[in-house]
């Protein structure tokens, strides 16, 4: 490596990797409660086929698709730099209101910016140009994050206050215990976000780039590589799970929790990668064959549909990984 790389230096990208995953789904997070903002503005909306939060909504899950896509960029960095990329999320603030979602988020890309100047700064010092490219490319993309959020910091006539209207008895099915078994499928899914991203971008580790057979030369690829494109899609899938779910929580009165749980593993090698996800898919199996079942019991037919259309993707992962570590 012609960039001499400190352990200092990694530990700094690293704080960008954990910023950006927790902006990813700190977004993600109000992009699926703004459905239940919405139907509290339809009283003022009855004439209007959208209204603004259906707009401001489609910028939030453009953001969080677009800081999940810098964390990948910079794991790919470290890993190309000889280092180790942590598996972590930062903290999450979501807010009840638009204006509480832009404050929000004004503060989290202030926090983006103080921190890449100082990645440019030191990346500029130690001739990683490389890095330093990159993060200010990053660091124009957040700037017009910050700018778009604070046009919105006094945005008026929004529903601050809950409903006067006591809800009605058929709601009562929705408990705390309910809300804490959805959450645990939220959590899986922040998990299998995180873990699949940092599998994905891993790949640009030289050890698992290096050719070895004569059938990896020809071909220009490995099992690394084969493994590596099978995670794009499903990490993909992953990021959809994750809205429709906190989406459903929001919409019951519920709130979503932002942490990974279990805690993301990756692994060393491709073999690493197969059996871990493998795992983690059958983990999340069972856990949502449990929610079918409450669902069903509680007659909660919307999260019942919900899951056994996911569960029907989560299946498909799994066998998709069964193929290769058998």
């Amino acid at each position: 490596m012609a960039v001499k790389v400190t352990a200092d230096y990694i530990d700094l990208l690293n704080k960008a990797v954990e910023h950006e995953i927790g902006l990813s789904v700190q977004y993600i997070l109000q992009h699926g409660k703004m459905e239940k903002l919405i139907k509290k503005l339809i009283p003022e909306n009855i004439l209007l086929n959208k209204t603004t939060y259906d707009a401001i909504g489609s910028f939030l899950y453009e953001f969080a698709i677009q800081e999940m896509k810098h964390a990948a960029d910079i794991i790919e960095r470290i890993y190309y730099l000889g280092g180790k990329a942590l598996p972590i999320s930062g903290k999450v603030h979501i807010g009840n209101t638009l204006s509480e979602f832009a404050k929000n988020g004004v503060t989290a890309e202030e926090e983006s910016l103080t921190l890449y100047r100082q990645i440019i700064e030191t990346a500029g010092k130690i001739g990683d140009w490389q890095t330093r490219t990159l993060f200010e490319k990053i660091y124009h993309e957040e700037e017009e994050h910050l700018f778009k959020f604070q046009e919105y910091l006094n945005f008026q006539n929004e529903p601050d206050q809950p409903s006067k209207v006591p809800l009605p008895e058929w709601r009562n099915i929705y408990t705390n215990d309910y809300f804490t078994l959805l959450n645990k499928a939220v959590s899986a899914e922040i998990t299998g976000i995180i873990q699949y991203i940092n599998q994905h971008e891993k790949m640009a580790l030289l050890a698992l780039r290096e050719k070895s057979t004569a059938l990896e030369t020809v071909t220009e690829t490995n099992k690394a590589a084969v493994v590596s494109k099978l995670l794009k899609p499903i990490f993909m899938q992953e990021m959809d799970h994750l809205e429709k779910i906190s989406e459903r929580i929001y919409l019951l009165e519920g709130e979503a929790v932002a942490n990974p749980d279990p805690l993301p593993v990756v692994g060393e090698t491709a073999q690493d990668f197969l059996v871990l996800d493998h795992k983690l898919e059958s983990d999340t199996i069972i856990l949502y064959r449990k929610i079918i079942t409450k669902a069903l019991e509680l007659g909660d037919t919307t999260t019942r549909r919900l899951f056994e259309d996911i569960i029907i993707q989560e299946e498909e992962h799994f066998w998709t990984f069964d193929d290769y570590v058998k």
